[in-house]
């Protein structure tokens, strides 16, 4: 999940939650990576979002969002190189 919102937002976009959860969502079924309810998604989503707004790597600008420079820090990819280095 997080790692498909980091990719949507790295979009230089700004994203109402709805348009940003619809495109994550079809992302995650073209992946064939969705378990769960879309209600069970959408929250956790919205969990994980808020998540990166805190973390500074997500601006909300009134009830949209935009990544930023540093968005792909959240990714496991980036993580992972991390913990190589």
């Amino acid at each position: 999940m997080t790692d498909e919102l980091c990719n949507v937002l790295a979009e230089d976009k700004v994203f109402g939650f709805n348009d940003l959860f619809e495109r994550v969502f079809d992302n995650l079924k073209v992946r064939n990576a969705v378990s769960g309810g879309e209600e069970m998604l959408r929250l956790r989503a919205y969990e994980k979002l808020q998540n990166l707004v805190t973390r500074g790597l997500v601006e909300k600008i009134g009830k949209e969002y935009k990544g930023t420079k540093r968005v792909h820090e959240a990714s496991s990819e980036y993580l992972a190189q991390q913990q190589e280095d």
